[in-house]
């Protein structure tokens, strides 16, 4: 909305919202400075509501994830959640503000909205029946796989874009491993928009940790979004250049803010939860950007804490399952999972655990990078 009136005021000074880069810092600080004006208000409002979490989060008694850790069930109980909806209203009206709109940015901000509304209708589930179980695991995948279907289909379809789904490329390469694959390609795609969704949800589980991992991986991304946009940067390190992608790099400023603007809100202790209305969505923008620029895979270096609390999970429901089977009663790899209450059962202060999360989320964060220079 600002570059579009930038070009209709002669003057000098307004030309800098041609820049991309002052365009991502204005859409950072708005949705910083929004969200801290906003965050009482919303907080207050989930009180009113009584949109808490006063039920107690299932455990991995049955070999099924848990998202909380017991030891803090009683401390947590009554603390406003669906405050997702917060982040969402903020990172959209700072993109609407100051990102220049093209069909990456349409594609990720509706996006955004329909795993919002998916999040928000298994949140609302969850309070007014007070309990864990929310909408049906089914439901939610198959909105999941149908929206990063259609997201896959349409870029295959978009002459601009086919290559995205067309080629594959790894991190360290300098060539697309496999050309010509739109099959391979649009399931790729897929999983990585649906993974990213859910493996945030699944590290949602402590005061601050989902959002300041989110942080980490936004701030990376602000990076590649830039590289990918740039058609010099991209021809000289070697990576996809995709038209338009520039603009993705103001969504991952406005995602930056948000986060940070959330966080304060959020860490510990934690004045309201973001609930599957937030972690669903950022991990689903995640995923979509890293499509959209063409790195899926180096999501899954960036997100390596994300990739490590869904793994922690699919391990140990799978050999749980396995060694009911096999020996009579399941056994479990792991003290809890997601793999942060492990720790949190080990007797991890929690607040430890979220740090070190952050250190894990940084390094992985500089080793996707390097996949900039390292080809």
């Amino acid at each position: 909305m600002l570059y579009r009136l930038s070009e209709l005021l002669p003057y000098a000074p307004w030309t800098v919202f041609k820049y991309v880069t002052f365009r991502t810092a204005g859409a950072a600080v708005t949705a910083l400075l929004l969200s801290m004006l906003w965050g009482p208000r919303v907080i207050s409002w989930l009180r009113e509501l009584k949109f808490r979490q006063d039920y107690r989060p299932k455990d991995v008694r049955d070999g099924q994830s848990d998202f909380a850790a017991v030891a803090a069930d009683t401390a947590k109980r009554g603390t406003p959640t669906m405050g997702g909806i917060l982040i969402v209203v903020v990172l959209d009206v700072s993109v609407l503000l100051w990102a220049r709109w093209n069909p990456l940015i349409l594609v990720t901000v509706l996006s955004l909205i329909v795993l919002a509304g998916l999040g928000f209708y298994d949140d609302w589930l969850k309070v007014t029946r007070q309990n864990s179980e929310g909408a049906a695991s089914r439901i939610k995948l198959y909105v999941q796989f149908g929206l990063a279907t259609a997201i896959a289909i349409y870029l295959w379809r978009l002459p601009s874009t086919r290559h995205l789904i067309d080629d594959v490329e790894l991190p360290f390469l300098k060539t697309p491993v496999l050309v010509g694959m739109p099959v391979v390609g649009v399931l790729l795609a897929v999983l990585t928009i649906v993974g990213s969704s859910n493996a945030v949800n699944l590290t949602d589980g402590m005061d601050g940790l989902a959002i300041g991992c989110t942080l980490i991986c936004s701030l990376a991304f602000l990076v590649m979004t830039y590289v990918a946009g740039n058609a010099v940067f991209a021809k000289y390190l070697l990576v996809s250049h995709v038209a338009g992608a520039s603009e993705l790099t103001v969504v991952c400023g406005a995602m930056i803010g948000a986060s940070l603007g959330f966080l304060w809100f959020n860490c510990h202790p934690a004045e309201v939860f973001m609930g599957d209305t937030g972690s669903l969505a950022l991990g689903g923008a995640l995923g979509i950007v890293a499509v959209l620029i063409h790195q899926p895979f180096v999501l899954f270096i960036a997100g390596g804490v994300f990739v490590a609390e869904a793994l922690s999970v699919m391990l140990q429901v799978g050999w749980f399952k396995f060694t009911r089977i096999r020996f009579g009663e399941g056994r479990r790899i792991f003290l809890m999972s997601p793999l942060h209450h492990h720790f949190r059962k080990k007797g991890w202060p929690e607040s430890k655990i979220v740090t070190r999360f952050y250190i894990a989320g940084i390094l992985c964060a500089v080793l996707a990078l390097s996949t900039l220079k390292i080809r």
